[in-house]
């Protein structure tokens, strides 16, 4: 019996593409169900009861809820290309990086750029991104997983993508090749991957988005 995998989606929401990138690695068929998040369905709203938010997997019948944990269900669920590394060690590395990505760096770029933010929040913002620049300038290597992406690069999807058109967006340029090189060159490696630009959202539907 084939697998019924289903995702409820939101086609702006770089979480949601975290997942899309973990199924399109492994080649899982699955059905896209987007949601209007300003009515959302009673689907939704029954497998994620206590977030009722995107993304959300249902693979034959049970749900699985948040971004990273799915991605993670996705690598152990099917086989494949690896998502996150074999070795013990290398695995809660990438967690930890991914976990920071998730707690620190998205809240303060998304708090900056938003009604409130100011030079304070900047600078926050600016603070982590160098931390990140910095793991991946010691690594040197093309992507946080080495010569391919793994879960930290994943989760990371917000910087490589979004940022810049939140930027052009907003009119407010905070991450730049100058202040951060490193992270802007595996941003280009990153979305110029086959297997992430097959599933990447319309660059101008974005746009349109943020603006509005």
């Amino acid at each position: 019996m084939a697998d019924e995998v289903k995702l409820y989606a939101a086609a702006v929401s770089p979480f949601v593409f975290r997942v899309k990138i973990a199924l399109n690695i492994k080649g899982i068929k699955y059905e896209n169900l987007e949601q209007d998040l300003s009515n959302k369905s009673a689907e939704l709203l029954k497998y994620n009861p206590v977030y009722m938010k995107v993304p959300v997997l249902v693979h034959n019948g049970n749900a699985i809820l948040e971004s990273l944990v799915i991605v993670e269900y996705i690598d152990d669920a099917w086989k494949g290309v690896s998502i996150l590394p074999h070795d013990p060690y290398e695995k809660a590395v990438a967690r930890f990086w991914a976990k920071f990505i998730d707690d620190t760096c998205i809240p303060a770029l998304l708090k900056t750029f938003g009604r409130n933010g100011n030079k304070k929040s900047d600078k926050e913002a600016c603070d982590q991104l160098q931390i990140l620049e910095n793991e991946l300038k010691v690594k040197g290597t093309k992507f946080f997983g080495g010569d391919n992406i793994n879960l930290v690069d994943i989760a990371a999807d917000f910087i490589a993508y979004w940022v810049g058109i939140i930027q052009e967006a907003t009119g407010k340029t905070l991450v730049t090749k100058d202040k951060f090189p490193t992270l802007m060159v595996w941003a280009d490696y990153f979305i110029n991957l086959e297997v992430i630009n097959q599933v990447l959202p319309p660059r101008e539907h974005l746009l349109a988005f943020f603006k509005a």
